[in-house]
C-alpha cells in the first residue's frame, strides 16, 4: 500500500516547518484531534522515540527538524511500514506539505483497507486544514466523507465502560439516602469540551432514538400505575462546579441524581438513587437492569458527536496504489 497527500500552502517553509517538529505532543497543532484517536508519542519529536496512534505502536525513525518526520511501525502489526512528513519550497512564500504512508497490510487490515482508507485520507487532510487555519490562511475544512462516517461509528468512536463512583463533593451530599449507585466513562480526546455542561447536554439533550423511544414508553405507562410523568425537568442542573455539574429531581417513588464530571483525560457520569416505599423499589426494579445499558448508550454518543465535525472539501489530492 502507498498513500499519498500533498497540499501547497501560501506560506513560508520557516513557518510551516516548526509545526512537523509538535506532533505527538501536548502542543500538537496538526493532528486533527477529538475527530481522529490522537497520535501521542512518548517524548518531544526525536530517533527512537516511541509512540502509538490507536492500536498502533509507532518509533520515530527519522527526524530532520521543521523539514521531515518518519515513524515506522513495530514489528509484528497488521500495518508494517512508515508514516512520513515531508515540508518542501514550492516557490516565493510557498510551502508543500506531504505525508506519504507506504507500507505492507496484513490480517483484518488487508480486508478492511477498503472501508479505512476513507477515514485515513480524510485525517491527513484534515491536518492540512489545520496548518492552514494555524499559519492564519484561508481554509476550507475537508467534508468527511460517509464511509468515514460509518467507519468512526462502528470502530473508532470511544465506549463508554463501567467504572468505580468517584468521590466528588457534589456527589457527597447529593442524597441523604443511597440504594443505588453506578458510574460510567468515556475518553474524553484532546480537544473535546472542558466544560461538564456541555457534556451534560450532549448526554441528555440528544439521546439515542431508541432511547427517545423507551422514555416515550416509559412517560405512557407510569401515569397508570400513580407515578408522576417526569418530562424535561427531570434533567436540570441542580448544582454545578468548575468541573462537574449534578443534574436530577425528588420523586415521591424515587429520588435521583446525576454527576456528569470532567477529568483530565475523561468523562465519568455517575448516578445515585434513592427508593421510595414499595412502589418506588417495584419501578426501579426493571429499571436498575436496563439503566447502564442505557448510560453506556448516551454517554457513547455524546463523546461521538463532540469529536466529529462536519467540514467541505478542500479541493486538496490523493493518491493511493494497494
Amino acid at each position: 500500500m502507498r498513500n499519498v497527500h500533498e497540499r501547497v500552502l501560501a506560506a513560508d517553509v520557516a513557518r510551516v516547518g516548526p509545526l512537523l517538529d509538535g506532533l505527538g505532543g501536548p502542543e500538537d497543532r496538526l493532528w486533527p484531534s477529538p475527530a481522529y484517536e490522537p497520535l501521542r508519542l512518548d517524548g518531544p519529536v526525536a530517533p527512537g522515540v516511541t509512540g502509538r496512534n490507536g492500536p498502533v505502536r509507532l518509533h520515530v525513525s527519522a527526524y530532520e527538524p521543521g523539514r521531515r518526520l518518519e515513524l515506522t511501525a513495530e514489528p509484528g502489526q497488521v500495518y508494517d511500514g512508515t508514516f512520513v512528513w515531508e515540508v518542501e519550497p514550492a516557490g516565493p512564500g510557498r510551502t508543500r506539505i506531504r505525508q506519504v504512508s507506504a507500507g505492507r497490510l496484513s490480517g483484518a487490515l488487508r480486508g478492511l483497507w477498503p472501508l479505512v482508507r476513507p477515514q485515513h485520507d480524510h485525517c491527513i487532510e484534515s491536518m492540512f486544514d489545520r496548518a492552514e487555519r494555524h499559519l492564519g490562511l484561508p481554509s476550507t475544512p475537508t467534508p468527511e466523507p460517509w464511509p468515514a462516517r460509518m467507519m468512526a461509528r462502528a470502530v473508532d468512536a470511544e465506549r463508554a465502560r463501567p467504572v468505580p463512583v468517584p468521590a466528588t463533593p457534589l456527589l457527597a451530599g447529593a442524597l441523604p439516602r443511597v440504594d443505588f449507585a453506578d458510574a460510567h466513562a468515556v475518553v474524553a480526546r484532546p480537544g473535546m469540551p472542558a466544560d461538564p455542561q456541555v457534556w451534560a447536554d450532549a448526554v441528555f439533550r440528544d439521546p439515542p432514538g431508541w432511547v427517545v423511544a423507551l422514555l416515550g414508553l416509559r412517560e405512557a405507562l407510569v401515569g397508570m400505575v400513580g407515578i408522576a410523568r417526569s418530562g424535561p425537568s427531570a434533567f436540570a442542573t441542580v448544582a454545578r462546579t468548575g468541573d462537574e455539574v449534578l443534574l436530577g429531581t425528588d420523586e415521591r417513588h424515587l429520588d435521583f441524581r446525576a454527576s456528569v464530571l470532567r477529568e483530565r483525560d475523561r468523562v465519568v457520569l455517575s448516578t445515585v438513587v434513592t427508593v421510595h416505599g414499595a412502589r418506588g423499589r417495584a419501578y426501579f426494579a426493571p429499571v436498575r437492569v436496563l439503566h447502564p445499558v442505557i448510560v453506556r448508550a448516551m454517554l457513547t454518543r455524546a463523546a461521538h458527536r463532540l469529536s466529529r465535525h462536519s467540514t467541505p472539501w478542500t479541493g486538496a489530492t490523493a493518491t493511493t496504489d494497494a
